[in-house]
């Protein structure tokens, strides 16, 4: 009896150690989360073609020529190394894109750049959830940089020093966008303006994008929930 109770016991121990472990580890989605980004490859990305204005204007056969050599140049920018999403920091490398478009949905992405970084996240292919270095641009990461109407500034600073990892919490529904940085609010329930067509609201679909200013840039743990509309 002894021997069996010990025995279930490091069972025990040694599942909950796993499940831990598990929990843990990079690019493996939180349950109700995919992952965008497998942790290996650029599998699920793809390079940017213009803009939704630009690209709504082009024939089918124009946009599979065009994207074609976007994907070419992408792949000399960007790359996968032990787990961690690389751009090179060269400006003419462009945007990382998703090869699906999203419409409401909440996003978790860690990332962390180096002095001077200058990046952001596009929603719907719309600019942005900002993110760079404060002592540079003396705010803080995560406000929505290109709003004219609407706050632009992040509620407080919640970054982390430079070469640290940080962590977005990404909501948005309809044109409404909340963001989380490193657990703290420092966007509520803002609305995202359609910066290619300021006369319009936000698309309701797009791409997400990784954007880039000629900075080296990391990514790792990219993960989406889509948000069914009512």
């Amino acid at each position: 009896m002894r021997l069996t109770a010990i025995l279930c016991t490091l069972t025990l121990v040694a599942a909950v150690f796993s499940a831990t472990a598990h929990a843990g580890e990079d690019n493996v989605p939180p349950k109700g989360f995919k992952a965008l980004f497998n942790g290996k490859d650029l599998a699920g990305w793809k390079g940017l073609v213009g803009n939704p204005k630009v690209r709504a204007k082009m024939s089918p056969q124009e946009l599979a020529t065009a994207q074609k050599a976007a994907d070419e140049n992408m792949r000399q920018h960007w790359s996968v190394d032990n787990g961690v999403l690389i751009f090179d920091g060269n400006n003419k490398g462009g945007p990382l894109c998703t090869d699906k478009d999203y419409g409401d949905f909440e996003m978790l992405v860690d990332w962390k750049i180096k002095e001077k970084g200058d990046s952001g996240i596009y929603l719907r292919g719309s600019p942005q959830v900002q993110i760079w270095d404060i002592e540079l641009f003396d705010t803080g990461s995560g406000g929505l940089y290109n709003n004219k109407k609407n706050p632009s500034k992040p509620l407080k600073t919640a970054d982390k020093p430079i070469g640290e990892w940080n962590t977005f919490k990404i909501k948005m529904v309809g044109d409404k966008v909340t963001v989380h940085l490193n657990d703290e609010l420092v966007v509520d329930n803002v609305t995202l303006e359609n910066f290619w067509e300021r006369d319009k609201p936000i698309y309701p679909t797009g791409q997400i994008e990784l954007q880039n200013h000629g900075n080296t840039l990391y990514f790792k743990n990219i993960y989406i929930r889509e948000i069914p509309r009512k």
